[in-house]
């Protein structure tokens, strides 16, 4: 062999070995492990994290494949400065849940400046793949219009016409409200009133309080979570549900579960996933159930769907360099158990089908956590905005 050839086998080994950076693949699950998220993503969403990684053989391109996890305590600042401690320090190559828009919409720039990638779970915000979208993101579940512009449409449909919402005061709050507001207008009903809350929140009376009040025929909570489930079973308690339609913008099965079904029966949502709906998603639920000891929600099973997308396309595009994976993330199709026919737009939106839910009855539940009718399936194209629509700077540049 020549001096040359030498030379180029020496070059061409040292390309192939810098293909993952720092000889590992770090995946870094940040969200609410202790506080009122924590049963929707949590604990949970590290669990489906490494079930993605253990079902990808646990390598790619030959490099290991770690999962990290921290609690961001439903701060921004907290989540941002454990972001960058991973970016600068720690090795991590793709963030991933938050499962708060505040937190989410921090990360997301700090990804972009160090070329990272951020990819939502339960991320509320239309400005996260909107005015604030960067290369380097993607939104797997929802987004605000999504969750309500559908059900908003079908409940004024059916002459509840007159609205009320008691708002989560962050960002993912005034979104949800936002779009629900525009969704009622659109239809022909109209909003008598508005009260936000702060996180966290265990007293809800004045807030039902006030809209008992306002005679609307429709009370919406644009909450989530711990929020959700104490608002709702407030709102029975105070007898609400006597001549008022309680809507809920978010629903969880994680939710449903606390709040039991006598106090959340009837009650009709959107939703990404539900672990009974066919036989893919249910042999993936059981397997989630014998390490978690409870089924899923959609936040955890898009995690697994993200991170096996993930892992996929950094195989595809021979490196773990951002942009790169980004790239072929956006090329290839979304099919698992979570999405069928799936597709990741320039804006970082994966398009998906939604379904239209309802809670059932204790008398239609036949087993445990046999929780939802699916009332009917909204096609991706119709269940979020339209790309030229989505206020991203990126899109036609």
């Amino acid at each position: 062999m020549t001096a040359n050839a030498c030379l180029v086998g020496i070059f061409l080994g040292s390309a192939a070995q810098a293909q993952i950076s720092d000889d590992v693949v770090r995946i870094g699950v940040l969200n609410d492990q202790s506080g009122l998220y924590a049963d929707l993503g949590g604990p949970g969403s590290v669990v489906a994290a490494r079930m993605a990684v253990e079902d990808a053989g646990g390598t790619v391109l030959g490099k290991p494949v770690d999962i990290v996890f921290a609690d961001h305590q439903n701060k921004s600042d907290v989540g941002v400065a454990v972001a960058r401690q991973w970016f600068e320090i720690g090795k991590v190559d793709m963030a991933i849940g938050f499962d708060n828009s505040a937190v989410a919409l921090g990360v997301e720039q700090l990804a972009f400046e160090k070329n990272r990638i951020a990819i939502a779970g339960a991320v509320g915000s239309t400005a996260f793949t909107g005015k604030s979208c960067t290369p380097n993101e993607a939104s797997w579940i929802y987004d605000s219009y999504a969750l309500t512009t559908s059900l908003a449409k079908a409940t004024v449909a059916e002459g509840r016409d007159t609205w009320f919402f008691i708002t989560v005061d962050y960002t993912f709050g005034h979104s949800l409200e936002a779009d629900a507001t525009a969704a009622v207008k659109a239809a022909g009903g109209k909003v008598l009133g508005s009260v936000r809350h702060p996180l966290n929140t265990a007293d809800f009376s004045s807030y039902l309080l006030q809209a008992q009040a306002s005679g609307a025929k429709v009370v919406a909570f644009a909450n989530g979570g711990g929020d959700m489930v104490n608002a709702t079973k407030q709102a029975n308690e105070f007898g609400l549900t006597k001549n008022q339609t309680l809507v809920s913008l978010l629903v969880f099965i994680s939710d449903i579960h606390s709040m039991e079904l006598k106090a959340a029966q009837g009650l009709k949502f959107i939703t990404a996933f539900y672990w009974d709906r066919n036989e893919e998603t249910r042999a993936w639920s059981k397997r989630f159930f014998e390490r978690q000891g409870r089924m899923p929600t959609m936040p955890q099973a898009s995690v697994y769907s993200a991170v096996r997308h993930y892992l996929a396309a950094i195989a595809a595009a021979g490196t773990d360099e951002a942009r790169a994976v980004m790239a072929k993330m956006r090329e290839t199709p979304v099919n698992d158990f979570y999405v069928k026919n799936g597709h990741l737009r320039e804006d970082g939106r994966l398009v998906h089908d939604m379904y239209f839910a309802q809670v059932k009855t204790p008398a239609e539940s036949t087993k445990p956590w046999d929780y939802y009718k699916i009332l009917g399936t909204i096609p991706g194209d119709q269940a979020f905005r339209s790309l030229s629509d989505s206020g991203c700077p990126l899109v036609g540049k």
